[in-house]
Protein backbone atom coordinates (compact mmCIF):
# COMPACT_ATOMS: atom_id res chain seq x y z
CA UNK A 1 0.00 0.00 0.00
CA UNK A 2 0.79 3.79 -0.59
CA UNK A 3 2.85 5.16 2.48
CA UNK A 4 1.05 8.62 1.30
CA UNK A 5 -2.44 9.55 2.77
CA UNK A 6 -2.75 12.54 1.49
CA UNK A 7 -2.28 13.63 -2.44
CA UNK A 8 -1.08 16.88 -3.80
CA UNK A 9 -5.34 16.94 -4.64
CA UNK A 10 -6.57 16.73 -1.20
CA UNK A 11 -8.93 19.37 0.44
CA UNK A 12 -8.78 20.42 4.11
CA UNK A 13 -11.82 20.03 6.04
CA UNK A 14 -11.65 21.82 9.95
CA UNK A 15 -12.74 20.06 12.43
CA UNK A 16 -16.02 22.72 12.88
CA UNK A 17 -17.06 22.12 9.04
CA UNK A 18 -17.36 17.85 9.39
CA UNK A 19 -21.28 19.05 10.09
CA UNK A 20 -21.25 20.42 6.77
CA UNK A 21 -19.99 16.98 5.64
CA UNK A 22 -22.95 15.11 6.82
CA UNK A 23 -25.68 17.80 6.20
CA UNK A 24 -24.34 17.45 2.09
CA UNK A 25 -24.55 13.88 2.45
CA UNK A 26 -27.95 14.32 3.93
CA UNK A 27 -29.00 16.32 1.27
CA UNK A 28 -28.20 14.14 -1.36
CA UNK A 29 -30.82 11.84 -0.08
CA UNK A 30 -28.31 9.37 2.53
CA UNK A 31 -28.77 8.59 5.79
CA UNK A 32 -25.51 8.52 7.22
CA UNK A 33 -24.21 5.59 9.65
CA UNK A 34 -21.47 5.92 11.66
CA UNK A 35 -19.42 5.14 14.91
CA UNK A 36 -21.14 6.03 18.51
CA UNK A 37 -20.94 5.50 21.85
CA UNK A 38 -23.52 2.75 23.33
CA UNK A 39 -23.71 0.30 26.25
CA UNK A 40 -19.80 0.64 26.70
CA UNK A 41 -18.64 0.31 23.96
CA UNK A 42 -18.38 2.17 20.24
CA UNK A 43 -21.00 0.97 17.81
CA UNK A 44 -22.52 2.04 14.01
CA UNK A 45 -25.61 3.38 14.09
CA UNK A 46 -27.78 6.62 12.28
CA UNK A 47 -26.69 10.04 13.55
CA UNK A 48 -27.75 13.44 12.18
CA UNK A 49 -24.96 15.47 14.12
CA UNK A 50 -21.47 15.56 14.52
CA UNK A 51 -21.82 15.84 18.49
CA UNK A 52 -23.22 12.09 18.14
CA UNK A 53 -19.86 10.96 16.92
CA UNK A 54 -17.04 9.62 19.91
CA UNK A 55 -15.15 12.67 20.23
CA UNK A 56 -12.59 12.32 22.77
CA UNK A 57 -13.03 8.78 23.16
CA UNK A 58 -10.31 5.97 22.84
CA UNK A 59 -10.34 2.01 23.16
CA UNK A 60 -7.81 -0.72 24.49
CA UNK A 61 -7.84 -4.25 23.05
CA UNK A 62 -6.67 -7.39 24.09
CA UNK A 63 -7.66 -10.96 23.86
CA UNK A 64 -10.81 -10.74 25.90
CA UNK A 65 -10.80 -7.68 26.62
CA UNK A 66 -12.23 -4.10 25.44
CA UNK A 67 -11.93 -0.73 27.56
CA UNK A 68 -13.71 2.49 26.31
CA UNK A 69 -11.94 5.34 28.10
CA UNK A 70 -12.74 9.18 27.52
CA UNK A 71 -9.22 11.10 26.88
CA UNK A 72 -8.72 14.98 26.35
CA UNK A 73 -7.39 14.46 22.54
CA UNK A 74 -11.00 15.78 20.90
CA UNK A 75 -10.49 13.61 17.94
CA UNK A 76 -13.90 11.76 16.54
CA UNK A 77 -12.10 8.32 15.57
CA UNK A 78 -8.68 7.83 17.70
CA UNK A 79 -10.61 4.08 18.23
CA UNK A 80 -9.63 0.72 16.80
CA UNK A 81 -11.74 -2.34 15.49
CA UNK A 82 -15.67 -2.01 16.34
CA UNK A 83 -17.33 -5.00 17.76
CA UNK A 84 -20.18 -4.03 15.03
CA UNK A 85 -18.85 -4.26 11.52
CA UNK A 86 -20.41 -2.23 8.64
CA UNK A 87 -21.33 -6.08 7.78
CA UNK A 88 -25.19 -5.62 8.72
CA UNK A 89 -25.77 -2.98 6.84
CA UNK A 90 -24.62 -4.82 3.62
CA UNK A 91 -25.66 -8.57 5.13
CA UNK A 92 -27.65 -7.80 7.90
CA UNK A 93 -28.74 -10.25 10.38
CA UNK A 94 -32.05 -10.87 9.40
CA UNK A 95 -33.48 -10.56 5.64
CA UNK A 96 -37.30 -11.56 4.86
CA UNK A 97 -36.50 -12.91 1.07
CA UNK A 98 -39.44 -13.44 0.00
CA UNK A 99 -43.22 -14.38 1.43
CA UNK A 100 -46.74 -16.17 0.60
CA UNK A 101 -50.52 -15.48 1.12
CA UNK A 102 -53.25 -17.59 0.84
CA UNK A 103 -56.18 -16.06 -0.48
CA UNK A 104 -59.61 -17.60 -1.90
CA UNK A 105 -57.91 -18.42 -5.79
CA UNK A 106 -54.98 -19.92 -3.67
CA UNK A 107 -51.57 -19.33 -2.71
CA UNK A 108 -50.23 -15.97 -3.97
CA UNK A 109 -46.54 -15.67 -3.64
CA UNK A 110 -44.16 -12.45 -3.78
CA UNK A 111 -40.67 -11.25 -2.81
CA UNK A 112 -40.10 -9.95 -0.07
CA UNK A 113 -36.68 -7.60 -0.65
CA UNK A 114 -37.82 -4.22 -0.74
CA UNK A 115 -35.64 -1.04 -2.23
CA UNK A 116 -32.69 -0.34 -0.20
CA UNK A 117 -32.19 3.04 1.48
CA UNK A 118 -29.15 5.10 0.94
CA UNK A 119 -26.70 5.08 3.05
CA UNK A 120 -23.34 6.59 3.62
CA UNK A 121 -20.78 4.75 6.26
CA UNK A 122 -19.02 7.04 7.73
CA UNK A 123 -15.79 6.28 9.59
CA UNK A 124 -14.49 2.81 7.53
CA UNK A 125 -11.18 1.61 8.48
CA UNK A 126 -8.85 -0.07 5.94
CA UNK A 127 -9.54 -3.57 7.18
CA UNK A 128 -13.34 -3.07 6.55
CA UNK A 129 -12.54 -1.76 3.55
CA UNK A 130 -10.93 -5.03 2.73
CA UNK A 131 -13.47 -6.82 4.61
CA UNK A 132 -16.34 -5.46 2.16
CA UNK A 133 -13.92 -6.26 -1.12
CA UNK A 134 -13.90 -10.17 0.42
CA UNK A 135 -17.68 -10.07 0.81
CA UNK A 136 -17.97 -8.32 -2.32
CA UNK A 137 -15.81 -11.14 -3.99
CA UNK A 138 -18.42 -13.66 -2.78
CA UNK A 139 -21.31 -12.35 -3.38
CA UNK A 140 -21.55 -9.61 -6.44
CA UNK A 141 -17.88 -11.09 -8.94
CA UNK A 142 -18.97 -14.72 -9.38
CA UNK A 143 -21.56 -16.58 -11.14
CA UNK A 144 -24.27 -16.29 -8.83
CA UNK A 145 -25.27 -12.72 -7.32
CA UNK A 146 -26.91 -12.17 -4.17
CA UNK A 147 -29.61 -9.55 -4.84
CA UNK A 148 -30.16 -8.22 -1.69
CA UNK A 149 -26.40 -7.58 -1.11
CA UNK A 150 -26.11 -6.69 -4.69
CA UNK A 151 -29.08 -3.80 -3.75
CA UNK A 152 -27.46 -2.95 -0.73
CA UNK A 153 -24.14 -1.96 -2.25
CA UNK A 154 -25.25 -0.17 -5.07
CA UNK A 155 -27.08 2.06 -2.29
CA UNK A 156 -24.13 2.59 -0.30
CA UNK A 157 -21.17 5.75 -0.06
CA UNK A 158 -17.79 5.16 2.17
CA UNK A 159 -16.32 7.08 3.39
CA UNK A 160 -13.12 5.81 4.89
CA UNK A 161 -10.90 7.31 7.97
CA UNK A 162 -7.38 6.11 8.19
CA UNK A 163 -6.07 4.80 11.10
CA UNK A 164 -3.99 6.92 13.59
CA UNK A 165 -3.39 4.30 16.19
CA UNK A 166 -3.80 0.13 16.78
CA UNK A 167 -4.91 -2.03 18.90
CA UNK A 168 -2.81 -4.60 20.52
CA UNK A 169 -5.28 -7.37 18.85
CA UNK A 170 -4.56 -5.30 15.09
CA UNK A 171 -2.47 -7.25 12.42
CA UNK A 172 -3.68 -5.87 8.97
CA UNK A 173 -0.46 -5.37 8.69
CA UNK A 174 0.36 -9.17 8.25
CA UNK A 175 -2.39 -9.52 5.87
CA UNK A 176 -2.09 -6.70 3.50
CA UNK A 177 -4.95 -5.09 4.66
CA UNK A 178 -3.61 -2.03 6.09
CA UNK A 179 -3.65 0.67 7.64
CA UNK A 180 -3.48 2.57 5.04
CA UNK A 181 -6.68 2.89 2.69
CA UNK A 182 -6.00 3.06 -0.64
CA UNK A 183 -8.80 1.96 -2.96
CA UNK A 184 -13.11 0.79 -2.30
CA UNK A 185 -14.31 4.40 -0.75
CA UNK A 186 -16.07 7.14 -2.15
CA UNK A 187 -14.19 9.74 -0.09
CA UNK A 188 -11.10 9.02 2.19
CA UNK A 189 -10.55 11.25 5.83
CA UNK A 190 -7.19 11.97 7.46
CA UNK A 191 -7.34 13.01 10.87
CA UNK A 192 -5.11 15.33 12.86
CA UNK A 193 -5.37 17.36 15.47
CA UNK A 194 -6.72 20.25 13.61
CA UNK A 195 -8.94 18.43 10.96
CA UNK A 196 -9.00 16.34 8.18
CA UNK A 197 -7.28 15.74 4.95
CA UNK A 198 -9.38 14.62 2.22
CA UNK A 199 -9.41 13.22 -0.86
CA UNK A 200 -11.86 11.62 -3.04
CA UNK A 201 -12.13 8.09 -4.88
CA UNK A 202 -14.88 7.96 -7.29
CA UNK A 203 -17.05 10.42 -9.21
CA UNK A 204 -20.23 10.44 -6.40
CA UNK A 205 -17.34 11.64 -4.23
CA UNK A 206 -15.87 14.32 -6.16
CA UNK A 207 -19.70 15.82 -6.80
CA UNK A 208 -20.70 15.78 -3.20
CA UNK A 209 -17.46 17.73 -1.76
CA UNK A 210 -17.47 20.12 -4.76
CA UNK A 211 -20.82 20.91 -2.77
CA UNK A 212 -18.25 22.40 0.05
CA UNK A 213 -16.32 24.70 -1.85
CA UNK A 214 -13.03 23.13 0.41
CA UNK A 215 -9.67 24.69 0.06
CA UNK A 216 -6.33 22.46 -0.96
CA UNK A 217 -5.01 21.15 1.98
CA UNK A 218 -1.31 23.03 2.29
CA UNK A 219 1.55 20.91 2.50
CA UNK A 220 2.05 21.01 6.78
CA UNK A 221 -1.44 19.46 6.71
CA UNK A 222 -0.53 16.99 4.15
CA UNK A 223 2.74 16.15 6.67
CA UNK A 224 0.36 15.68 9.73
CA UNK A 225 -1.89 13.41 7.54
CA UNK A 226 0.90 11.47 6.44
CA UNK A 227 2.52 10.74 9.89
CA UNK A 228 -1.30 9.90 11.42
CA UNK A 229 -0.77 7.03 9.10
CA UNK A 230 3.11 6.24 9.67
CA UNK A 231 2.31 6.83 13.71
CA UNK A 232 -0.60 3.76 12.67
CA UNK A 233 1.82 1.29 11.08
CA UNK A 234 4.21 1.75 14.11
CA UNK A 235 1.80 0.85 16.39
CA UNK A 236 1.00 -2.09 15.53
CA UNK A 237 2.65 -5.01 17.07
CA UNK A 238 0.61 -8.41 16.62
CA UNK A 239 2.75 -10.26 13.27
CA UNK A 240 0.85 -12.96 11.63
CA UNK A 241 2.68 -15.65 9.46
CA UNK A 242 0.64 -15.99 6.48
CA UNK A 243 3.11 -17.66 4.73
CA UNK A 244 2.40 -21.14 3.17
CA UNK A 245 -1.07 -21.35 5.55
CA UNK A 246 -3.31 -22.70 3.18
CA UNK A 247 -0.77 -26.01 2.93
CA UNK A 248 0.15 -26.06 6.55
CA UNK A 249 -3.37 -26.14 7.70
CA UNK A 250 -5.00 -28.65 4.96
CA UNK A 251 -1.70 -30.99 5.78
CA UNK A 252 -2.01 -30.80 9.80
CA UNK A 253 -5.96 -31.63 10.26
CA UNK A 254 -5.02 -34.37 12.95
CA UNK A 255 -2.40 -32.15 14.68
CA UNK A 256 -3.25 -32.32 18.49
CA UNK A 257 -3.14 -28.35 18.74
CA UNK A 258 -7.22 -28.70 17.38
CA UNK A 259 -7.85 -30.44 20.37
CA UNK A 260 -6.16 -28.12 22.94
CA UNK A 261 -7.99 -25.39 21.50
CA UNK A 262 -11.39 -27.04 21.85
CA UNK A 263 -10.61 -27.52 25.68
CA UNK A 264 -10.94 -23.80 25.96
CA UNK A 265 -13.54 -23.05 23.31
CA UNK A 266 -16.79 -22.42 24.28
CA UNK A 267 -18.18 -22.70 20.64
CA UNK A 268 -19.59 -19.38 21.40
CA UNK A 269 -20.01 -18.08 17.96
CA UNK A 270 -18.90 -14.67 19.44
CA UNK A 271 -15.50 -14.66 16.61
CA UNK A 272 -17.85 -15.13 13.36
CA UNK A 273 -20.56 -12.48 14.81
CA UNK A 274 -18.24 -10.25 14.72
CA UNK A 275 -16.00 -11.24 11.83
CA UNK A 276 -16.79 -8.50 9.04
CA UNK A 277 -16.37 -11.19 6.28
CA UNK A 278 -17.88 -14.40 7.74
CA UNK A 279 -21.19 -15.17 5.58
CA UNK A 280 -22.84 -18.11 6.88
CA UNK A 281 -26.28 -18.11 6.96
CA UNK A 282 -29.71 -20.01 7.52
CA UNK A 283 -33.01 -19.93 6.12
CA UNK A 284 -36.39 -20.52 7.77
CA UNK A 285 -39.98 -20.58 6.48
CA UNK A 286 -41.81 -18.41 9.34
CA UNK A 287 -45.66 -18.70 9.41
CA UNK A 288 -48.38 -16.62 11.44
CA UNK A 289 -50.77 -18.44 13.87
CA UNK A 290 -53.81 -19.45 11.47
CA UNK A 291 -51.13 -20.44 8.56
CA UNK A 292 -52.19 -18.38 6.16
CA UNK A 293 -49.05 -16.50 5.49
CA UNK A 294 -45.52 -18.00 5.06
CA UNK A 295 -42.11 -15.69 5.11
CA UNK A 296 -39.09 -17.23 3.90
CA UNK A 297 -36.09 -15.07 6.12
CA UNK A 298 -32.53 -15.29 6.19
CA UNK A 299 -30.41 -14.59 8.85
CA UNK A 300 -26.52 -15.14 10.04
CA UNK A 301 -26.06 -18.71 11.19
CA UNK A 302 -22.47 -19.92 12.33
CA UNK A 303 -20.11 -22.97 11.90
CA UNK A 304 -19.72 -23.17 15.60
CA UNK A 305 -23.27 -24.14 16.52
CA UNK A 306 -23.64 -27.90 16.25
CA UNK A 307 -27.07 -27.82 14.12
CA UNK A 308 -24.92 -26.17 11.40
CA UNK A 309 -23.66 -29.17 9.65
CA UNK A 310 -27.15 -31.04 10.09
CA UNK A 311 -27.51 -32.80 6.91
CA UNK A 312 -28.29 -36.21 5.73
CA UNK A 313 -29.70 -36.86 9.26
CA UNK A 314 -26.73 -36.64 11.26
CA UNK A 315 -24.58 -33.76 12.80
CA UNK A 316 -21.21 -33.78 10.77
CA UNK A 317 -19.39 -32.16 12.86
CA UNK A 318 -20.21 -32.63 16.21
CA UNK A 319 -17.74 -31.44 18.64
CA UNK A 320 -16.21 -28.22 19.56
CA UNK A 321 -12.36 -29.63 17.73
CA UNK A 322 -13.97 -30.17 14.38
CA UNK A 323 -16.34 -26.88 14.52
CA UNK A 324 -13.05 -24.70 15.31
CA UNK A 325 -11.00 -26.45 12.84
CA UNK A 326 -13.36 -26.00 10.47
CA UNK A 327 -13.74 -22.52 11.22
CA UNK A 328 -9.96 -21.56 10.93
CA UNK A 329 -9.10 -24.02 8.11
CA UNK A 330 -12.02 -22.27 5.86
CA UNK A 331 -10.88 -18.38 7.18
CA UNK A 332 -7.35 -19.23 6.77
CA UNK A 333 -7.22 -21.64 4.25
CA UNK A 334 -10.29 -23.19 1.77
CA UNK A 335 -11.10 -19.60 1.03
CA UNK A 336 -8.29 -19.35 -1.27
CA UNK A 337 -9.63 -22.72 -3.75
CA UNK A 338 -12.75 -20.56 -3.52
CA UNK A 339 -12.36 -16.88 -4.01
CA UNK A 340 -8.68 -16.65 -4.19
CA UNK A 341 -8.65 -14.44 -1.44
CA UNK A 342 -7.90 -15.25 2.77
CA UNK A 343 -10.90 -14.93 4.28
CA UNK A 344 -9.05 -12.97 7.13
CA UNK A 345 -8.39 -8.76 7.03
CA UNK A 346 -6.20 -8.76 10.46
CA UNK A 347 -8.99 -6.63 12.32
CA UNK A 348 -8.54 -8.65 15.87
CA UNK A 349 -12.26 -8.68 16.37
CA UNK A 350 -12.20 -12.32 16.57
CA UNK A 351 -9.41 -12.13 19.70
CA UNK A 352 -10.63 -9.46 21.45
CA UNK A 353 -14.35 -10.46 21.32
CA UNK A 354 -13.30 -14.15 22.26
CA UNK A 355 -14.87 -14.68 25.73
CA UNK A 356 -11.41 -16.72 26.69
CA UNK A 357 -9.05 -15.17 24.35
CA UNK A 358 -7.93 -17.40 22.20
CA UNK A 359 -5.85 -15.51 19.41
CA UNK A 360 -5.73 -17.70 16.15
CA UNK A 361 -2.47 -15.87 15.00
CA UNK A 362 -1.24 -17.98 18.34
CA UNK A 363 -3.18 -20.97 17.18
CA UNK A 364 -1.46 -21.23 13.13
CA UNK A 365 1.88 -20.53 14.76
CA UNK A 366 1.87 -23.59 17.37
CA UNK A 367 1.23 -26.03 14.42
CA UNK A 368 3.81 -23.93 12.26
CA UNK A 369 6.32 -24.44 15.09
CA UNK A 370 5.80 -28.05 15.21
CA UNK A 371 4.22 -29.36 12.14
CA UNK A 372 2.63 -32.86 11.77
CA UNK A 373 2.79 -32.77 8.15
CA UNK A 374 -0.02 -35.73 6.85
CA UNK A 375 -0.38 -36.98 3.44
CA UNK A 376 -1.23 -34.49 0.55
CA UNK A 377 -5.21 -33.33 0.49
CA UNK A 378 -5.59 -33.59 -3.18
CA UNK A 379 -8.97 -31.56 -3.33
CA UNK A 380 -9.92 -33.48 0.02
CA UNK A 381 -10.05 -31.57 3.42
CA UNK A 382 -9.91 -34.47 5.26
CA UNK A 383 -11.80 -36.18 8.47
CA UNK A 384 -14.37 -33.44 9.79
CA UNK A 385 -14.41 -35.28 13.27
Amino acid sequence: MSTDSCSDNSKWLPREQLQDLIAVLQQAGYEVIGPRVRDGAIVYDPIDDASQLPTGWNDTQAPALYRLEPDSHGRQFFFNASPDSWKKYLYPARQELSGARLTAAGWEFATAVTEPPKRALLGVRACDLAAIAVQDRVFLNDDYVDPVYAGRREATLIIAVQCSTAAATCFCTSMGTGPECDAGFDILLTETDDGFCLETGSDAGQRLIAAMDLRPADSDQQSSAAREVEQAREAVTKHFNNQGVHDLLLQNLQHPRWSEVAQRCLSCTNCTMVCPTCFCSTVEEVSDLDQTEVTRVRQWDSCFNVDFSYTAGGVIRNDIRSRYRQWLTHKLATWYDQFDTSGCVGCGRCITWCPVGIDLTEEVAAIRDNPQTELPIDGDHGPQK
